[in-house]
């Protein structure tokens, strides 16, 4: 059997997960030199982009901007997009590896991290993920409930996901009606009581994991006056002596961003916004109805691990701050795909390089990889997951010149697309995508704001079929 790779027999592949990612593999696989390959994006949404549609705050549209690249992308004639379609339901890997030669699992971190502190499940503790989704237009969160009429909220962790949680606790409707958020989170938002935001870190500030941007962004806020106990934005000596071994200019701004909000006086807004550093929660305290009233915290000092890290340890001091919500943002872990090995202590696919590795003989599953965050865990940004997907399309193009690929019994791009016509009758096509994406700025347009985003999949399918 010829290799496949030309003209008369395309390498075929499948790409699980329309985020970033997922474009950024489409994009090196079709644009390798004499390779000629067909390439179909699969993602269960109806609605491309993941999570720069879903995930990335609405008051940061200019980093939503790199979906005009995934556009581009799109507009390849060798290039298929599926939305509707779930792997594991829709198609199982069986079907997937009996019409295509490569398959590339691209689904990103879609669960939180625990706290592991008593009190984690009462009433008003919810994952920042949850909020995020929420107030994105998520059709899996839509219908979440957020208790927005208490006066106090906690966020846990200070990642850039928990400082946007933070941020848009903390905007103004009229901050709010300049972005694409949910039109029913401006709703509820515009109606909030809240009135002071805790942002929380259980190591110091030179070990903050936002960027300075993010942090630079709370200090602007139109509502809210931003507060910061000088104490704990001193460096102490272990990480001063980091600091400076280390040259990071970026780090020892971002240090100084905060120590200049240390000695910010408050102008008076309706809003206070306070930036806490070594503090843990150890527990979530509720009251008789099951929900959490208080956040009780302990003081953390500084230690250097005998590789040299520095990590909170707790001291015996403690607090407890009033707050009728808490936001758990302490990290992300991926969900197991079925039938795909998986890494449960990391969280990712068991790989090397971006080739899945089978669990018992530690070599590679022929024909199959993995991309992004499900990849190598949450970290990185947008951009850093475009040499994360070169790496893996160069494995897959290593392994294809050894003739090392899956051995498709139907290798046909009419075949699949019937079989998945017949199992999703609403599967959505990228045209149909530019419909919706034309409607919501059209819909947004109306309203000065920049888009109103469909965020049930029947009002998706509807608004296609009518147009």
């Amino acid at each position: 059997m010829a290799r496949p790779g030309t003209a008369a027999a395309p390498l075929r592949v499948a790409i699980i997960g329309a985020g970033p990612t997922g474009y950024y593999a489409t994009d090196a696989l079709l644009h390798k030199e004499g390779v000629v390959v067909e390439v179909d994006l699969f993602d269960r949404l109806p609605t491309p982009y993941g999570l720069v549609r879903l995930g990335v705050a609405p008051d940061h549209q200019k980093i939503k901007s790199v979906t005009a690249a995934f556009d581009r992308i799109a507009q390849h004639p060798r290039f298929r997009f599926y939305g509707g379609v779930e792997f594991g339901k829709t198609l199982t890997l069986v079907d997937l590896r009996s019409h295509y030669h490569q398959i590339v699992f691209c689904t990103g971190a879609q669960t939180d991290r625990r706290m592991g502190v008593p009190g984690e499940d009462l009433a008003g503790s919810h994952p920042a993920t949850e909020f995020v989704g929420w107030y994105n237009g998520h059709p899996d969160y839509r219908d979440d409930i957020f208790d927005l009429s208490v006066e106090r909220a906690a966020v846990v962790g200070v990642g850039n996901v928990a400082v946007d949680v933070a941020r848009i606790l903390c905007r103004t409707r009229e901050e709010l009606l300049s972005t694409d958020i949910a039109d029913y989170a401006l709703e509820a938002l515009s109606r909030s009581r809240i009135r002071e935001v805790y942002l929380l870190g259980r190591r110091g500030p030179a070990q903050a994991a936002f960027t300075n941007p993010e942090i630079k962004e709370l200090g602007e806020l139109a509502g809210a006056d931003i507060a910061v106990r000088p104490e704990e934005v001193e460096l102490d000596p272990l990480s001063r002596a980091a600091l400076e071994r280390s040259e990071d200019r970026a780090a020892r701004k971002k240090v100084e961003i905060l120590q200049g909000y240390a000695v910010r006086k408050p102008s008076g807004k309706s809003r206070r916004l306070v930036v806490r550093f070594l503090v843990s929660p150890v527990e979530l305290v509720g009251d008789a109805t099951g929900r959490v009233t208080k956040i009780r915290l302990v003081r953390n000092e500084l230690y250097a691990t005998e590789t040299g890290a520095i990590q909170p340890r707790a001291t015996g001091e403690f607090e407890e701050l009033p707050v009728g919500l808490v936001f758990r943002s302490v990290g992300y872990r991926g969900v197991p795909l079925p039938g795909v090995p998986f890494n449960d202590k990391w969280g990712v696919i068991l790989n090397a390089k971006g080739r899945v590795l089978d669990p018992d003989t530690k070599r590679p599953v022929v024909g199959e990889y993995t991309a992004g965050w499900i990849k190598r865990g949450p970290s990185g940004v947008i951009g850093t997951n475009k040499p994360d997907a070169a790496e893996t399309v160069e494995c897959m193009f290593e392994d294809l010149a050894q003739g090392a690929v899956g051995t498709p019994e139907q290798p046909s791009a009419a075949v699949v697309d019937a079989l998945i016509r017949q199992r999703q009758p609403n599967v959505v096509s990228y045209q149909d995508w530019l419909k919706l994406n034309r409607l919501e700025i059209e819909n947004g347009r109306a309203q000065g704001r920049p888009r109103i985003k469909f965020t049930r999949v029947e009002d998706m399918l509807a608004a296609i079929r009518q147009n």
